[in-house]
């Protein structure tokens, strides 16, 4: 695997700007696939539903506001399928990356009639500044499967991968929980025994289970993967320290999904220095572990490119991580995702030709 991130939330990748026309929003698509092709990128993960709205045309769900400025304007093609026409000339696998749970990035922006704010209004719960659809809610999770359906019945992927948003992070939500307090509530006088941990945590889980069962009955060849957060929870591993706890303040468990096997791979995203409190080579060697993946379910470190453009990095710490991906139990040929393809386009401090050498 040598795989990138295609953001198109705010516009970070594609399409980098609203105003663009059509014909410059394909070679846009162009030039980002000729810079994987020349990095030996062999897989682009390019998130096609940023926010309850898409990057193709659906009957379902509207097309995305990134892509022209207004939320269900056409941009005049189909933009996904001009990814996986580019990647086929090419040989690089396209993946179509989701957010199941997202519904806006801002509650002020205006809304196309069929965008699952207005459609499924009942859903929705207000997290500071953002749109959330309810995780609990099994018309939500109908309605994601419903997606995810429709795309793999039209396009020829090589997979569907969600990110680590599932429970808001702390941040997001102004240090308040989440506002499921009604449902959790319903769930324990129906009879229901689970803490409110337990159950936020299960509610994910049966959306995992089912996008997988989903996928690997209809496109057994089709990969189904999740990047989560890097840091499991607090104390795994002893020797780091944990800002976040994907477990507890996320409540998602990557762990459960891959002895579980539902996913073909977890891209946990290691954007830490090598060394110092969250080590990348200590994290990847405890996510790669046997004991903590007994399946062996492939583990593809994110890697953060991004930390370049933010001035933090060398880029000779990008070298460091490939080099140590490649040393750091790579079960089943191991591989890396880089966030994003952004510094790649733009060569930042000369990243491009070390992820083509490396």
């Amino acid at each position: 695997m040598r795989g990138a991130w295609v953001s198109s939330v705010y516009n970070l990748d594609f399409p980098s700007r609203k105003s663009m026309t059509a014909t410059e929003q394909r070679q846009e698509i162009r030039q980002l696939m000729e810079v994987a092709a020349q990095c030996r990128l062999n897989n682009v993960f390019v998130q096609v539903r940023p926010e309850g709205d898409t990057l193709y045309p659906s009957t379902i769900e509207p097309w995305s506001r990134f892509l022209t400025g207004r939320q269900g304007q056409s941009p005049g093609f189909d933009p996904l399928q001009t990814f996986i026409n580019e990647g086929k000339r090419r040989g690089i696998a396209v993946h179509a990356w989701i957010n199941p749970y997202r519904a806006a990035t801002n509650a002020q922006d205006t809304f196309d009639k069929r965008h699952i704010s207005r459609s499924m209004a009942m859903y929705v719960r207000r997290v500071g500044r953002s749109l959330w659809m309810d995780p609990s809610s099994p018309a939500v999770q109908r309605h994601v499967l419903m997606v995810i359906k429709d795309l793999i019945s039209r396009y020829d992927l090589a997979g569907i991968h969600l990110d680590d948003y599932f429970y808001p992070y702390p941040d997001q939500a102004g240090g308040r929980s989440f506002p499921d307090a009604i449902q959790y509530s319903a769930y324990r006088a129906s009879g229901g025994q689970l803490g409110l941990g337990d159950w936020r945590r299960r509610n994910v889980n049966m959306m995992v289970y089912q996008i997988s069962t989903l996928i690997h009955q209809r496109r057994p060849r089709m990969k189904f993967g999740i990047s989560p957060f890097g840091i499991y929870t607090r104390g795994h591993p002893a020797t780091v320290m944990a800002g976040i706890d994907q477990l507890n303040q996320l409540y998602s468990d990557p762990i459960y999904w891959m002895r579980q096997g539902w996913v073909d791979y977890i891209a946990p995203q290691l954007y830490w220095r090598d060394g110092g409190e969250q080590s990348f080579s200590t994290l990847l060697n405890w996510w790669r572990n046997p004991a903590i993946n007994p399946r062996g379910i492939p583990v593809y470190p994110g890697i953060a490119l991004e930390r370049l453009s933010e001035g933090k990095w060398p880029a000779s710490e990008i070298a460091l991580q490939l080099r140590l991906e490649r040393s750091i139990q790579p079960r089943n040929g191991g591989g890396f995702i880089l966030w994003r393809i952004h510094q790649l386009v733009k060569n930042t401090k000369g990243v491009t030709p070390i992820v083509a050498r490396e």
